[in-house]
């Protein structure tokens, strides 16, 4: 585990009963009590996350637009402070070298990927860097998420603060007692969702406080192996189990990532390439597994006796109750409908993404 990040709560977690697990470069809560009670709160009123796996770091500079309009695939020319979008780095080829989200503010871009993803990021970044006049930092803020129906009301109170009308990857800079923290609009779960950047200094504080509701708002602290089902049920890809350097963009579906009129950037021939055909040879979709148990990642699916992919990642729906996945398979089979089977011998069907959307 020493090789991993440790969240500056991690003994405080500890004390109050959670168990850690390490997750995407980071050592934070996999549980605080049973995961499908921490999943019924994000899905009917409120859960809190500790998100320090995410990392982030800034670019600055005069041509901080200019160069990052060349590495990433999505519009950041007409970001606006305040804005923020969706988008990946890709290699030449085409294939997902980091996805990550872009905030814009005033003077700098705030890029927010995961915790064993800054690394990658930043090098393939500055190794870009010729003449430009550009600057990278890495960033030492830890984000706290309130996810669920009841996120606004819960995050309102704990900062006494009445938040704007905001949209997705929407943020603005305020203060918690005295320490600065940044609101940014982000799911990821499904269900509207915030979080909170702060420093080492007032995440405990900016914790306590919100724990300090959770009984007024129905919330519990909620740990990744409930953020797993959560995200699994929208279909919200990670990188790991679902996007890697084997995969290009529209394989994983990721339209939302991905402009198709901003001009190059590194990979865009590809994409485009991808675009004009048709179709890609491999698509990320939904399955219905029909047995008690959810399939280990990396489990072949078969049609016909032919093996036709494999499951990236699978958990037992709290909210639809029964077993779900979501998988890569070739196209040839990829309508919704189309019967499976496990390499272990269960019946799997395909379903379209999400394979839960809030009514």
């Amino acid at each position: 585990m020493s090789a991993f990040a440790r969240s500056p709560l991690a003994e405080y977690h500890v004390s109050q009963g959670a168990c850690l697990a390490a997750y995407h470069g980071a050592q934070v809560p996999a549980r605080f009590s049973d995961p499908r009670q921490e999943h019924a709160a994000v899905r009917n009123a409120a859960g809190l996350f500790d998100l320090s796996f995410r990392a982030k770091f800034a670019v600055t500079g005069a041509d901080r637009v200019r160069f990052l309009q060349g590495m990433v695939t999505n519009d950041v020319k007409n970001l606006a402070p305040g804005h923020g979008i969706y988008a990946a780095m890709l290699n030449p080829q085409g294939q997902i070298l980091v996805d990550l989200r872009i905030y814009c503010t005033d003077d700098r871009f705030l890029l927010d990927t995961d915790t064993d993803l800054r690394a990658k990021a930043m090098q393939w970044v500055q190794r870009h860097i010729i003449a430009d006049r550009v600057m990278l930092e890495p960033l030492e803020v830890y984000p706290l998420a309130f996810q669920g129906p009841r996120s606004r009301p819960l995050l309102e109170k704990t900062l006494h603060l009445n938040l704007p009308a905001m949209q997705e990857f929407d943020h603005f800079q305020t203060n918690y007692a005295g320490f600065p923290v940044r609101v940014v609009r982000a799911s990821s779960t499904g269900e509207e969702g915030y979080e909170i950047w702060v420093g080492e200094k007032g995440l405990l504080g900016v914790w306590g406080a919100a724990c300090g509701q959770a009984p007024t708002y129905e919330m519990l602290p909620c740990g990744v192996e409930a953020l797993e089902s959560l995200r699994i049920e929208p279909g919200i890809p990670r990188y790991g189990p679902e996007l890697s350097e084997d995969t290009l963009l529209l394989e994983a579906g990721l339209l939302n990532a991905v402009s198709f009129t901003k001009g190059c950037y590194v990979g865009q021939e590809i994409v485009e390439r991808t675009r004009t055909r048709g179709h890609v040879n491999w698509k990320l979709v939904g399955l219905i597994v029909r047995a008690p148990e959810a399939p280990a990642p990396g489990e072949k699916l078969t049609s016909a006796g032919q093996e036709i992919g494999e499951v990236t990642s699978a958990c037992v729906s709290p909210t639809l109750g029964q077993t779900i996945a979501l998988a890569y398979v070739r196209r040839e089979v990829a309508e919704p409908g189309t019967q499976l089977a496990l390499a272990s011998g269960p019946a799997a069907e395909i379903t379209a993404l999400p394979l839960y959307r809030r009514a």
